[in-house]
């Protein structure tokens, strides 16, 4: 009876033995593993990892795309208008190693630079630029977050900003500026419209003043149109021939 408890126990240190020994990786994971300490070779994985108890620790890194959203964050503009504005940076990391050597939590240091990079770009730009020449800003942003994550092995692929709240007051100024330049445009064209119409017009007549025919030709076509509508009063045009002869006894007086 005193021989089955060392057998159990010795079972028992066996699968703790293996369960610290042995670990598995997936196809997106790597695995940096320290002996006492010192970091042993490149990183590991895919797939089964053995490892020495108590010697060997292993950190997993996760090489998947990682979607950070930058919480919204109190940005003054170039020119004076104060906004909050939040974003969204999709990274990955490209070296493990890097990723858990030079820097403590590369998750939170990578949040931390997002929302610096975030007020002091848009800091630097004006209401308008931001509002209207976003994926400029978008692709400076990713240039600089992308530049100072690199020593870490960290990619940034793309930021995006997402919302941007401005004051009642400013949005109700947008909203006059906006209704300004509809109101405007639409003169525009009415005015461009009235002058197309009248330089037609000046055609016409100088057509008409050259062939007297012509004229009398559409005298006959407005008889046809008001014939034609269901008025009780028709207006019969007086013939050009007619009017010529009285109009040149006129200039002979």
């Amino acid at each position: 009876m005193s021989i089955l408890p060392a057998y159990l126990f010795v079972i028992i240190i066996v699968i703790f033995f293996l369960a610290s020994a042995i670990k598995i990786l997936n196809e997106y994971e790597r695995g940096v593993i320290f002996r006492l300490g010192r970091v042993l070779g490149n990183p590991k994985g895919p797939g089964l990892i053995i490892l020495i108890p108590i010697v060997d620790r292993m950190v997993k890194v996760s090489l998947r795309t990682v979607v950070l959203d930058v919480p919204p964050q109190d940005v003054i503009t170039r020119d004076n208008v104060s906004i909050k504005v939040n974003a969204v940076v999709y990274f990955r990391v490209v070296d493990s190693l890097k990723a858990i050597i030079d820097v403590e939590n590369y998750l939170y240091a990578t949040s931390q630079l997002s929302q610096t990079t975030l007020r002091s770009v848009l800091g630097q730009a004006e209401l308008d630029d931001l509002l209207s020449h976003r994926e400029q800003i978008n692709d400076r942003l990713q240039e600089i977050l992308d530049l100072h994550t690199e020593p870490w092995g960290i990619k940034v692929s793309n930021v995006e900003v997402k919302n941007v709240d401005l004051p009642q007051e400013m949005q109700r100024a947008i909203a006059r500026q906006a209704e300004a330049e509809r109101e405007r445009r639409a003169k525009i064209i009415g005015a461009e419209g009235e002058y197309q119409a009248s330089t037609k017009l000046a055609e016409a007549s100088d057509i008409l003043s050259k062939n007297p025919m012509a004229l009398q030709l559409r005298y006959l076509q407005t008889l046809i149109e008001i014939s034609t509508e269901k008025n009780s009063t028709i207006v019969f045009p007086i013939p050009i021939d007619i009017m010529k002869v009285f109009m040149d006894k006129v200039k002979g007086s």
